[in-house]
């Protein structure tokens, strides 16, 4: 199969899945949800769907959880939305860790008022070489 044609299902699907879920499933497990990836196997009968979910561990579960639990019904949506001739199984996967996340979401914030990471830490790796002279 032409792997353009592979890439253009695939965005085609993270499209579907992401309202599917965002605006058509009722369950209260699932929280924030944006589908970041969607990874199509060549012979199309599987799809990797990563997801980006905010919260903690045990929320990150419980919404995977839940995906899994709709993936029969989210699955028979987007064959009726899309015209393919075989709608993949999907298969959920979290994108980024919860810790990783938390992490992630302090660094950027921390970025966003302008503070340096630790206070002993003020002096860039690349300063020492600035203060290197250069050969006459």
């Amino acid at each position: 199969m032409d792997a353009h044609r592979v890439e253009r299902m695939a965005a085609t699907l993270r499209e579907e899945l992401e309202e599917l879920i965002n605006y058509e499933l009722d369950d209260p497990r699932i929280s924030s949800v944006s589908v970041t990836e969607v990874l199509v196997a060549p012979d199309r009968k599987k799809a990797h769907v990563r997801v980006s979910v905010r919260g903690n561990r045990e929320e990150q579960l419980q919404t995977l959880e839940a995906l899994e639990s709709a993936r029969s019904y989210l699955r028979r949506q987007v064959g009726e939305r899309v015209q393919l001739y075989r709608v993949p199984d999907f298969h959920f996967s979290a994108d980024v860790e919860a810790g990783v996340r938390e992490k992630a979401d302090k660094l950027l914030k921390r970025m966003q008022k302008g503070r340096p990471r630790d206070a002993g830490q003020e002096s860039s790796p690349g300063s020492s070489q600035a203060k290197k002279s250069t050969p006459n």
